[in-house]
Order: structure tokens, then sequence, then C-alpha cells
């Protein structure tokens, strides 16, 4: 161990021609003789760097060798008697790591491999009684540590700590010490926040080298785990849960603890657990060969094990299925699927359950496909190919000096550490990992140097020929921002060492897949937590999201103004920036209005108007357009052209708006990088056709299918009105003026039609008076009796917010276990208020000659001409009481909120004849619109993300088949794979559709008629262009759709609405034409009637006569 006068370490050094001669073997006998023989430690201790110094000054790393120096290390640290001498052999194992490691880099090849290294001498000294001898020996281990690069640290001190465990020594304290190293190299890979570019990057290289190992490291720790010395199991479970943080993936990392104690405490019950938990976890993340590394044996240990359940062989195989999807290099799938392969086999041969060997054939399948054959892959670099292009390098430049035997030890050594750099794209650290190494063994002095640059550039082309040449930089332009950062959310790796690089004025589209991390680094930039990027007070930045709009119960002029960097701008001139957007001053204009109270495009404008106020060089926005109209749209389009003094940083999932605005892409690469790409959304995509996805609307990726409208009783053609208004108006409470005035519309099963409108004029109102949300103020809203209606809310999630703890399937089941909609009960339409339970509890009186009776429900429904009679069944009277009343009379008696519930009843009943509620048919219903069955039965809602619970949603609505459709803004909370499929959904659907949407690319491509609402008032506008060419899967140019539901959409041509083929009396539909009886059964009839006349005769006075019917059925 040093003390506080030890020399200083000098400079580096290496053996040159001026160098003194070499000490004689005397004098390196004299030294070691003080060292083992000093009195004090101090001496000792002086005598080791002298040696050091002598040697690093004459011949170098060859000495300790040469002169038996590390030989007597080992003979010395093995000495049992002398207590002495093992403290004294530490002490220069320490000072030959501290001086040689960093001066003499091809020192470490000597130290750690040569004779099996000097790695197990200083751990086994870890196990000497003597303190002293223990505290020199792990003052050694320490220096190896702090004096190895990542690359030296992996392919040196790695495989070293891996040959020491894998042998028992007897020595438990040697082997915890061999724990606590790894343990240290796992956390010292860790990301932390404020580390320099350098230490990152050390960092990036350690954590996916070391990553790399993991296969053959968790054998040996869990090994370790189960030692039954207490003190080796501790570590080795502190080692596990060190390792585990290599893992870079946020679907695993929760996990961890269960994964570690099954690992400790093995058997079926807790494979069984970590299994099941494993089958709950959402993968989303790419997946790479640490995760494959960590999970394998648990999923190998299921599958082979001839006592698995069947239920954990299904989870089994589903998570292997998965799991395969999210592997992205055929390199590493073929490195661990083939041990999973003959176990998925066994299941798919002897699994008990069709449903189980199904899944395994699926999976087995899947995983065929990953490890491919492609002959496009990029290969890993071998330490074999780098040596090929060493020796290369090394004959072009004078060839080796001498020391051959010490260089062919060196050169795998090197050859590994260069192939580490090459495979992790970290090819700028090449040179160092080759020039120090050769110094020494060349014949000309330089030529270390020109062979470690040479063979740099020549992985650097290589990798640009892989991967692309990096754009270069532009010339003129002003830079204000160049970041160089790797970015994490949780445990999750999002951005690994790039670069973002931003130019004054310029417009940057962030785009990449849902769950790369586009909000994540915006957040992180508008907290100031984004390593590199200019701090506030030097670079002002905005972020500016969808749902911003707090203290909803504040004027908007007060919510503007508490802002303290807005304030000391003034009330007038926040005033007149507010009004620039619309928001009109004085008492009775917009700005005095309660934030609560603006519609979502308002709260979008306001956000906006804030970050305008507040004169940021940079504004980051996160789906600005999400509830804009188009007028607000373009004029923010105008704004952010017009304004070259503002940068923006863009998210957003309207292609339309990314193309007219953005001058520049970054792109989220594979390889956890940001690529920037110049030009707008179209030229991105003529360069990567992969994202076409993000510019049309397509079904490649997610797939919804819409289950067919089942048939409305007398409606016979698809142009009839199936719902209409009539003079309709609604005025919310304590409003001054009506929010729609004198409406009328009417839709049909041929509709396509979209609502468009400036925020706040009334359309998600006019929504809910159509789908009963919302009773009308005045007029009268129609709807065929048996009509059913998909509706999706505008805030889309509501409607599973209060079954978190359901799965999807139960959630279904929930909704529709009693042979109707639970969610049609909740609406305003439909709920009793006081003034409905005082009516229940009037007397009717029919005058028929019974006295007035109260009604306590509706029992059922028949035909009655051109319209309903509904049986009533009497309070406090027996069924043959019971009597047929007309849907008019009903409803004139105040009745027709019961009547709506009962005929609510029947149409669902109606379009659930057509589905079996059983959780294999509702499985294959969420598979049709985009939900894995399994996610589907086994997860709970609560642990879906997003995009998962807007499909749970959308399979609710369309689990009854309705007739109609109804989606008020359904593009604000889906990704653009989701809106892709949804669309096409929409388009082939073969019943009606009515949506709500600013999207102008969604509207465009499925909507031929247009309704717009603005001050009130609705002005209708049919038969528009409907442009086919933004699906993916259209011919170019071409205005007609092969599918069926195209002829629906393009109907609206002769539709009621415009061409007033349809009348607008009143909704009646005809009955259906009864089939002429025979004489058997009128006679079967007479029978029947007269058995009925019988009983009435012999009931109480005033049982009312049963009523004799042509519709009537027995």
């Amino acid at each position: 161990m040093p003390h506080p006068v030890s020399p200083p370490s000098q400079e580096p050094t290496m053996v040159s021609k001026d160098a003194p001669p070499p000490p004689s073997q005397e004098t390196i006998a004299d030294f070691l003789n003080t060292i083992f023989t000093a009195k004090t430690s101090a001496a000792s201790i002086d005598a080791c760097y002298a040696l050091c110094e002598v040697l690093l000054s004459s011949v170098g790393v060859v000495g300790l060798s040469q002169y038996g120096i590390l030989a007597e290390v080992k003979k010395a640290a093995a000495d049992k008697k002398s207590g002495l001498r093992r403290e004294s052999s530490q002490n220069l194992l320490g000072a030959i790591f501290e001086r040689f490691l960093p001066r003499q880099k091809v020192s470490e090849v000597v130290l750690l491999l040569q004779d099996g290294g000097m790695v197990g001498c200083a751990l086994d000294a870890l196990a000497d009684k003597g303190a002293v001898v223990r505290d020199a020996a792990q003052y050694g281990l320490d220096t190896l540590l702090v004096n190895l690069s990542p690359e030296a640290l992996v392919v040196g001190l790695l495989p070293a700590l891996s040959n020491y465990l894998s042998k028992k020594t007897g020595k438990w304290q040697g082997t915890v010490g061999a724990y606590k190293l790894l343990q240290k190299m796992a956390d010292k890979a860790q990301l932390a926040i404020g580390s320099t570019k350098e230490e990152a990057a050390d960092k990036d290289v350690l954590r996916e080298a070391m990553g790399a190992k993991l296969a053959g490291l968790i054998p040996i720790v869990e090994g370790g785990m189960h030692d039954l010395k207490a003190d080796v199991e501790k570590q080795a479970v502190h080692t596990m849960t060190s390792l585990t943080t290599l893992l870079s993936n946020d679907d695993v990392a929760p996990r961890f603890p269960l994964l570690i104690d099954t690992m400790q405490h093995p058997s079926t019950q807790t494979l069984q657990k970590a299994i099941h938990a494993l089958s709950m976890t959402t993968f989303v993340a790419i997946v790479t060969s640490p995760v494959l590394a960590l999970l394998t044996p648990f999923l190998e240990r299921s599958l082979n094990n001839p006592t698995t359940a069947q239920e954990v062989l299904r989870q089994t195989v589903v998570i292997v299925e998965n799991l395969t999807k999210l592997v992205h290099d055929p390199i590493e799938a073929r490195t661990f699927l083939p041990k999973l392969i003959p176990g998925v086999k066994g299941v798919c041969d002897r699994a008990s359950l069709p449903e189980v060997r199904e899944l395994a054939e699926r999976a087995l399948a899947t995983m065929e496909k990953a490890m491919g054959n492609d002959k496009d892959i990029v290969a890993r670099t071998s330490g074999d190919d780098v040596a090929q292009i060493l020796d290369e390098q090394i004959k072009l430049n004078s060839g080796l000096a001498g020391q051959l035997d010490l260089y062919k030890q060196a050169r795998p050594y090197i050859s590994e550490m260069v192939a580490i750099d090459v495979n992790y794209r970290f090819v700028d650290r090449i040179s160092a990992r080759i020039a120090p190494y050769l110094k020494g063994f060349m014949q000309d002095p330089e030529a270390h140097q020109k062979v470690a640059d040479a063979i740099q550039q020549h992985y650097v082309d290589e990798d640009h020929r892989r991967y692309g040449v990096p754009e270069k930089e532009d010339d003129g332009e002003i830079e204000i921002v160049n970041a160089d950062f790797s970015l994490a959310y949780g445990g999750m790796l999002l951005l690994s060492h790039t670069n973002l690089r931003l130019l004054k004025g310029h417009r940057y589209g962030l785009c990449g897949r849902n769950g790369a991390g586009k909000s994540t680094l915006m957040r992180s930039i508008a907290n100031g937590k984004l390593e590199g990027f200019p701090p506030q007070d030097v670079l002002r930045t905005c972020y500016v999201e969808h749902n911003q709009g707090e203290d909803a119960d504040i004027s908007i002029l007060e919510f503007v103004a508490k802002d303290p960097e807005i304030a000391t701008q003034g009330r007038e001139r926040i005033s007149e920036v507010l009004a620039e957007f619309g928001f009109t001053p004085g008492p009775e204009g917009r700005q005095s209005e309660k934030v609560g109270s603006l519609s979502g495009g308002w709260k979008m404008k306001l956000a906006l108007a804030r970050a305008m106020l507040q004169r940021a060089d940079v504004l980051l926005l996160d789906e600005p357009t999400n509830h804009l109209d188009v007028a607000n749209i373009a004029w923010l389009e105008n704004y952010l052209k017009t304004h070259p003094d503002i940068t923006s940083l863009i998210v957003s999932h309207d292609s339309g708006f990314l193309d007219n605005v953005t001058t520049d892409i970054y792109h989220y690469e594979p390889n956890k990088k940001l690529a920037c790409y110049k030009g707008n959304l179209a030229a991105f995509v003529e360069i990567r056709p992969e994202a076409k996805s993000y510019y049309t609307l397509s079904a490649s990726n997610v797939q919804f299918k819409f289950p067919p409208p089942g048939i409305l009783t007398g409606v016979k053609s698809m142009t009839r009105a199936i719902i209409r208004m009539s003079n309709v108006s609604y005025t919310y409470p304590k409003a001054t003026k009506p929010s729609l005035h004198e409406v009328s519309c009417q839709l049909t099963l041929s509709s396509r039609v979209a609502i468009i409108g400036p925020n706040g004029a009334g359309k998600s109102t006019l929504i809910k008076l159509l789908t009963g949300e919302t009773i009308p103020t005045t007029g009268k809203v129609e709807k065929h009796p048996n009509l059913r209606i998909g509706y999706i809310k505008q805030h889309a999630l509501e409607h599973v917010e209060m079954h978190l703890e359901k799965t999807p399937n139960q959630y279904l089941q929930w909704r529709y276990q009693h042979g109707d909609d639970r969610e049609v009960h909740m609406k305003q339409t439909r709920v009793l208020s006081d003034a409905d339970r005082a009516q229940m509890d009037k007397f009717v009186d029919l005058k028929d000659g019974n006295p007035a009776r109260q009604i306590e429900s509706l029992v059922g429904r028949q035909k009655y001409k051109k319209t309903f009679q509904y049986e009533v069944k009497w309070r406090n009277l027996l069924p043959k009481h019971n009597s047929m009343i007309s849907r008019e009379t009903l409803t004139e008696l105040g009745f027709d909120k019961l009547v709506q519930e009962f005929d609510d009843h029947e149409a669902s009943r109606e379009g659930l004849g057509y589905r079996e509620l059983q959780p294999k048919v509702i499985s294959k219903h969420f598979e049709d619109l985009g939900l894995d069955p399994e996610i589907a039965n086994h997860n709970e809602i609560g642990s879906l993300s997003g995009g998962q619970k807007v499909k749970v949603v959308i399979a609710g609505a369309m689990w009854n088949n309705p007739h109609l459709l109804v989606l008020d803004e359904p593009t604000n909370f889906l990704d653009r794979d989701s809106l892709g499929g949804l669309a096409v959904a929409i388009r082939d659907f073969k019943g009606g559709v009515i949506l709500i949407s600013h999207n102008e690319e969604f509207v465009g491509a499925l909507c031929s008629e247009q309704w717009h609402v603005r001050d009130g008032r609705v002005a209708q506008r049919g038969n528009a262009a409907v442009s086919l060419d933004r699906f993916e899967d259209s011919r170019p140019g071409s205005a007609v759709a092969s599918t069926a539901a195209s002829t629906a959409a393009n109907s609206v041509v002769s539709s009621a609405v415009n061409s007033g083929i349809e009348d607008n009396s009143d909704m009646k539909f005809k009955a259906k034409k009864k089939k002429k009886m025979t004489k058997k059964e009128l006679k079967e009839r007479e029978v029947r009637r007269r058995l009925r006349h019988i009983d009435w005769l012999n009931s109480p006075k005033g049982t009312p006569h049963p009523p004799d019917t042509d519709d009537e059925d027995n």
C-alpha cells in the first residue's frame, strides 16, 4: 500500500534506444531482498516503487518475467510461515499494477493473461489471516480496476475473474472478492447524470460489451447464490442485482427482484411465479442479447420440465413468441433461440391442450422467421478479422522489431478490444486500443501510431459502408445547439451517445415509433436535464403540449398573467397577444371566460399564446395540431414559417402539418441514435421508404377488422334515414346563447360524414345530441328503434377508467352480461331523473273500462301497423293483466325514456344474437381489432399502454355489431400505425360513419359528406371527393375504392340529406310482410283464441280481454 511520502507516478514512458542498460540480476535481487525483509511497510513500499521505476526506464514490462519478479511474488504470497513476505508480495503487486498499467499498456497482457495472470494471487490473499495482507491485496485489486479501459476490463479482467470463480479454491474470501469486482464493473457501467462525454462513452462501451457476456456470467454468479457459505451467497445476490442493470429494458426491469429470488430459491413454485409475472408483462422495447441471456434459462427450464402444468406451458410459449418478435438482430436470435427450439417443439408434440399446441406452433414459426437467412445481415467483426488487418498494416509499416513472444500474446488481446469498438460502433476509440500496445514492438518508432490510424480509418470507412455517411455540417448557418448525450427513461436506455444539432430558424420534425422516447426527449430539454443542451438563461425553450390548461376556475387573462415570466410584460401586452390568438378582450370577451370552459382546441391555442409571450428561442411542440381546426392549423403553419428567429422541434402524427412546416427530420434509429435527414417528411420517405407509414394510412402494421352491422327491420335502402334531428336547439346551463340553434339533419347506413368547424363551435354537442348523451332543449331526435350506435368519446379512455382492475375480456363480459350495453344506461337520455321517477308513480287511465293503474315496466314489444306496441306490466298486478299500448300513446303519456330503454335492450339483444359472450369469441373479437388475445385475456386494463386501451374501447363499442359508428376526434389518441389501421377499417365498414376530426388527411380519405358547424348552425355539404390515394393499398390516381364500403360512401349523392328522395315525415318503418297462413295454421289459431277466451271468462271481474291481433305468433 502506498504511503503519503511514496514517490509520485511519472508520465507514461516506453523503452527507447536512449534507455539505460538493463539492470543486472544482482541489482534486482537486492531490490527484492529489501522489499521482503524491510522492517517497516513504508520501507518495503518505497523499494517496490523504486524497482518499478528501474524496470520502466530500462527493459520495461518484459523484465517482470525475465527477472522472475512475478514468480517471486507468487512464491512469497504462498509463504505460510512469514506474514511479512505475504504482505510485501501484495505491496509489490499493487505497485506493479499502479505504475505499469498506465505507462505500458501491453503490461495488461502480462499481468492478466500470462501464466494465468496475477488476479488469482491477489484474490487468494483476501483470505489471509493478517489484516495488513488483506488490505494490501484489496488495494492492488482496486488499482487494477481503476487503470483498465472498458475494453480491457471485458477482454482481460472478466475472463480472469470467470476462471477464478469456475474453480474451487477453498478460499471463500477470494470468491467474495471476485464477486465484488464483478459488481463494481457492472456498477461502473451504469448511466449517471453529469458524466462527461468521455465518461459516458466509457460507460456505454462497458455496458454493451459486458452485457454481451452475460450468457456466460449469469450461470457463474447463480452458482454462488447457492453456496453453503452465507457470505458468498449474499455477495452473489448483490452481484446479480448489479448485473441486471446492464439490461436496458424497461419492460423486464420491474421483474428483476422476482427473477433473482427465483434463481436464489429454485423450485417449481418460484419458477411458476416468475413465468406468470413475465406473462403479465407487455413487451414493447427491443430485446437484445442481455435480456435473452437473463430470461432464456427460466424459459428453458419451464419448457423442458415434464411436470410443468399446461397453463404454465401456455404462458411460456407466449413469452417466447413475444420476446422473439422484438429481437431485431438475427445474429442474437441465432445465439439464444436454438436453446429454446427443442423445448417449444416438445410442447407442439406433447401438450395435451390443443390451444397450447397451437400457440407453440405459432411461437416456433416466429422463432424460425427471427433467425432468418437474410444475406444482408450485418455480420459481427471477430478478433481474427481484426488480427488479419493488424498483421497487414504492421507489414506495410516496417514490421516488428523484436519481443515476438510477447506480441503473440498481445495480438489476440488487441484484436478483441478493437472488435468490441467495431461491433458497437465506437470506431473513434480504435486508435487508442492499438497505438499504446504496439509501442516498442515496431522497428520505426512512429509506426505504431500509423498502424493504429490506418486500422481506425479502415473501420470508419466500413462503418459508413454499413450504416451510411453522417450528414456534413451546413456552412453559413447559425448553430444554437450541439449536444452529445444519452437519454434514459427509468431503466430503459432510449438514446445512447447520440448528437442533437439545431440551427437557428430550422423546424425539425421528430419521428419514431410509439415508445421511442420523443416526448421524453422534449421534456428533458424543457426541464433542463439534457446533457449538453444550453440552459434557459442562454437559450430560452418553451414546451407546448396538448393537455395544458390547469387552474380551471380562473379567467384566461388571469391564468396567463400569473406566470412570473409573462407578468412583467403588463396586462395590456398580454391582452393584445391573446387577442391575436382569437381571445377577444373585455368583460363579455373570451379572455374573461374560465379556463375550464375552453374546448380542447382553445386550450391548445392558449398554450401557444403563452409560449409566444415567453419569447422562446426554441419551441418544443408536442402534438400541436390536436384539437385545432383547419383554420388554426393554417395559422400555426404560417406563424412558424414567418418567424425565422424561432427554432422548432415538433412531434406530430399529422403528416400534412409536418410536410408543410418542417425543414429537417430527426429520426429515432434502431441503434438508439438520432439521425438527421434534410427536407420535409416527403423527402424523408424517399430516403427511407419503410417510413411510409408516417405518410400514408396503412394497415400493414396494425390491422382493424370491424364486424358487419346487422339488418335493420324495415330498412331496405342504404339511403333511408335511420336517425334524424328536427329543429333541435341546445343551450348549456347558465349560458346566455344556445350552442346549437334550429339544427335539422339525418344519417343513413351509407353516410360518411365529417363534422367540421372551429374550436368551441358545438361539434361535440351535436354528436352528444345525436347519440342520446344529451337531451335537446327544443326540437326532437328520432332514431330507428333497433338502431345500434358504437360511440367513442372525445376523451376515449373515459370508457375504461373505472375498470382498470379487469382484463379486457372481463370488461367486455361485464359490459354486456345482461344482454344489453351497460354504458348506454349511463346516457342522460336513459338515466331517470326525479321528474321521471315521479312520472312512474302517476296513475294511467287508458279509458278501457279498467281503473287507473301505475306502470311498473315494459316486458315485450311487437309490430302494430307501421309502428310498435309495447306490453305493459302494471304495478301490483299479475302478468295476466298486462296490456298492449302503442308507442305514440306511451310517448304522449311521458314515458319516452321507458320506451327508449326497452328499444335499446331489444336492439342490443338483436345485435348480440350474432354473438356468444364466451372468452374464446371475445378473444377473436379483440384480435380483429389489433389487440393480442393473450393481452386481452390475461392482462389488466390498468397495465396496458394508452394505444392498447383505445383498442379496448373500440372493441367494446363494436361488440354488438353497431349500424352507426360515431367517433369524436379519434386521431388524437392513436399512433400513426393504429390510425392507418382504423382508417382502412372505417373505409371497409358497411354501416354509417360520422366523425369529428381536424385531421384533414383522415377526413379527406374517408368522408364524402361534411357538416360545417359555425355560430350554432349546421351547413351540410355533400358529394365531396374522397382521396383514396392516401391509402397505401390504393392504386395511384384511383378515385374509386374496390370495397363495398366505398360504394356506400359515394352513395351520399342520393342520400336523404341532399336529394330529398326520402321525405322528412315522422320516421316509421314497415313491418315485415307476413306469410299467408295455411288452413291448418288458421285452425290452430282459432283453438288458441278460444282457449284464451275461456281463461278470460274464468278470471276475476275487471280483467282486460287479451287482444287478438294479426301479429301474434301463438
